[in-house]
């Protein structure tokens, strides 16, 4: 497993999502924001997917792309 740092690009990956998939390769050259968490409906990551949610629109408006990423089924 590679170890990224603040600032790396990284790694090509493509993801089942609840409409298709994700790839990262097609993101290139965007701004995307990348965040993980371990399992929908929990307290930690509730709060922080709503705080995207809530920050979309100015996130969007920047030029950001937010994708959410657990080891939930996409469903």
């Amino acid at each position: 497993m590679t170890k990224l740092n603040a600032g790396d690009l990284a790694p090509d990956f493509t993801a089942p999502t609840d409409t298709g998939s994700f790839s990262l390769a097609d993101a290139r050259g965007s701004r995307v924001i990348l965040f993980f968490y371990p399992q929908a409906m929990t307290p930690g990551c509730t709060k922080e997917a709503c705080d995207f949610r809530d920050s979309l629109d100015a996130l969007e408006a920047a030029g950001f792309t937010v994708v959410g990423i657990s080891s939930d089924a996409p469903e």
